[in-house]
């Protein structure tokens, strides 16, 4: 029986939407986590002076901030893709069990 579902959900044509939009959504975000990230990175390791930089007279640098918003920004993508995936991944995936059952 549960074979037979499995089968089923694999030969919907929606279900192949549904990966192939969930993967190259997920590969996207991926690529630009990887690009935000590993420039910080890079531009600490290649140019330490620009963010060795002081913010107004005390004694935070221009790194710190920086890599807060590249936090802000990590948490703001994983919350870009969870509401995405609520609305759009879900209703396609509660569509798919609809049509096979």
């Amino acid at each position: 029986m549960r074979d037979d579902l499995v089968a089923k959900i694999q030969a919907n044509p929606k279900y192949h939407q549904l990966k192939s939009k969930r993967n190259a959504f997920g590969w996207v975000l991926t690529v630009i986590m990887l690009i935000a990230y590993y420039g910080y990175v890079g531009v600490i390791a290649f140019d330490k002076e620009l963010f060795a930089q002081r913010v107004g007279e005390g004694v935070t640098t221009l790194g710190i901030p920086v890599g807060f918003g590249l936090i802000v920004f990590t948490i703001a993508i994983t919350i870009y893709y969870v509401r995405r995936a609520n609305a759009e991944f879900d209703s396609l995936t509660d569509e798919i069990l609809k049509e096979v059952k």
